[in-house]
């Protein structure tokens, strides 16, 4: 892929494997080398970063139109775990192009129902590697998918090291997309 692009105007981009934001300014040469779930991994003469969907257009790229204000419905059925999972199939590590279920990466998921209406979904997330600085970017990128179901109300992802993450819990779809099968 590996697709060089200068920017159009100066952009807050998160460094990986840090997950401290870090301004890119505008000038700046830059290579794309993933586009994952709308959000674009880069790298420069410095290092590693992630920017987001809404900067797109810094890129050259088309922006992800805003997601519409969600239809809340206090009524909708709770979502299952594979519902929960499903949308959470849009949601990479920045570094691997395999999306976070994929990967492995979500260990459970619990829906409860809220006292005012809709439900609370909590999912645990783990990373590839401890200490990754890239975490509460995952895991909020998660919680704002989860946030989109028509019946949660609200959301808590959680990361958690146990147990730990191995290769053995990619699925064999992950598997292939990584060329390990």
């Amino acid at each position: 892929m590996n697709d060089e692009r200068i920017l159009t105007r100066d952009v807050e981009a998160t460094m990986i494997p840090h997950g401290t934001p870090y301004p890119i300014k505008k000038g700046e040469t830059v290579t794309i080398t993933h586009r994952l779930g709308g959000n674009f991994t880069i790298t420069t003469g410095f290092g590693m970063y992630r920017i987001g969907a809404a900067d797109a257009d810094a890129l050259g790229e088309e922006t992800v139109e805003e997601a519409k204000e969600k239809t809340f419905d206090e009524d909708a059925e709770p979502p299952t775990d594979g519902e929960v999972r499903k949308v959470l199939e849009d949601v990479f590590d920045p570094e691997i192009p395999v999306n976070v279920v994929d990967l492995g990466l979500i260990y459970e998921v619990r829906v409860e129902k809220e006292k005012t209406g809709g439900y609370f979904v909590e999912a645990d997330l783990t990373l590839t590697a401890p200490g990754c600085g890239m975490g509460p970017v995952i895991a909020e990128d998660c919680r704002q998918r989860i946030l989109t179901m028509p019946s949660v109300a609200d959301a808590r992802v959680e990361v958690v090291w146990d147990p730990p993450w191995s290769q053995d819990m990619i699925s064999e779809k992950g598997k292939m997309e990584l060329g390990l099968l």
